[in-house]
């Protein structure tokens, strides 16, 4: 006959994990439900302390804010790429070109050096309207591509991508994988 092992309260209770867009949101929410509530910074820390923190700010540098893409520019830009992810037409507006621009460049092969035929056909993959020299010139305004005086090579440059362009190339990588 085996024994078991009793079994401690720790061990029967379900886990339920609690995802907190906005802790600042959170706490004044919660704040309302009390009879004598803390002041907010105060509440900031119960909810800290009670999350394994010292206080909020231990909790603070340990988890950095994320900023939140705005979801207007980026449904802007992506009226300007098909069902299949393919970018369909040349925005006139800088701002949202520019959106759309990181999506090229994400495509790229890091560390690689292209001809002006290799990066133009990779271009072309990725487009409907078919005008990678516009775009190539755009990549190297942005300085999110490097080229050779002559125009002989061709190098993606490294640089950490803007909010909006992530949720754009999210958005523009989700239409690819459904298709």
């Amino acid at each position: 006959m085996s024994k078991e092992l009793p079994q401690t309260a720790d061990a029967k209770r379900d886990v339920i994990q609690v995802k907190i867009d906005d802790l600042s949101q959170f706490t004044k929410a919660l704040r309302k439900q009390l009879d004598t509530p803390p002041s907010h910074v105060e509440m900031l820390t119960h909810v800290a302390r009670a999350a394994g923190y010292r206080n909020y700010q231990h909790l603070r540098a340990r988890n950095a804010p994320v900023p939140q893409a705005n979801r207007k520019q980026v449904d802007r830009a992506a009226r300007y790429f098909d069902d299949d992810g393919q970018w369909a037409r040349w925005p006139l507006k800088r701002g949202v070109r520019e959106l759309c621009l990181w999506v090229i460049w994400a495509a790229i092969p890091p560390r690689e050096t292209f001809s002006e035929r290799q990066i133009s056909a990779l271009i072309d993959e990725m487009t409907v309207f078919r005008d990678p020299a516009q775009i190539r010139r755009s990549l190297v305004e942005m300085h999110l591509m490097r080229r050779e005086r002559d125009g002989s090579n061709y190098q993606r440059l490294e640089q950490p991508m803007p909010t909006e362009a992530r949720a754009l190339l999210a958005v523009i990588k989700e239409r690819r994988t459904t298709k």
